[in-house]
């Protein structure tokens, strides 16, 4: 079964052929930036994974992490769609909010706690991690 998604406007359309490696709520400021003050939920899976039609915009900037990331969003309706890293060319981060299935933006971890604002709603029941977490927790192997 293919996961599809795509932005407000339907002028970007995206189906992905894999399970989703985690699912993460970041709460870095750049995050809180684009999701206008509140977290990105961002599902990650395989880069290979993904066939994307339509035309994007990209931003690239300097995650807190340090990584190098590149945020595409649709040029027309300003939906932000994807992130990815060069720290993790594999992977490709799809913004849950874009999914025709909400149901697969399950949160499996929430990151940078440290920078939530204090009335941030943080769900207990799932592991949190202050900062960026490691390659093994991103694989799901930790």
């Amino acid at each position: 079964m293919a996961i599809t998604g795509g932005c407000l406007c339907k002028a970007v359309r995206y189906e992905v052929s894999a399970e989703p490696v985690t699912v993460r709520t970041c709460w870095c400021r750049t995050c809180q930036y684009v999701s206008a003050g509140s977290a990105t939920v961002n599902v990650v899976f395989p880069s290979d994974k993904i066939r994307i039609t339509g035309t994007t915009a990209e931003y690239e900037s300097i995650a807190d992490s340090g990584t190098h990331m590149f945020r595409a969003f649709c040029p027309t309706c300003g939906t932000p769609l994807f992130t990815r890293s060069d720290a993790r060319p594999h992977l490709i981060s799809v913004r849950a909010g874009s999914l025709d299935d909400p149901e697969f933006g399950r949160p499996q971890l929430t990151i940078w706690t440290s920078r939530a604002p204090s009335w941030a709603c943080i769900d207990p029941g799932i592991p949190q991690d202050e900062r960026q977490p490691s390659a093994a927790v991103l694989a799901g192997k930790a």
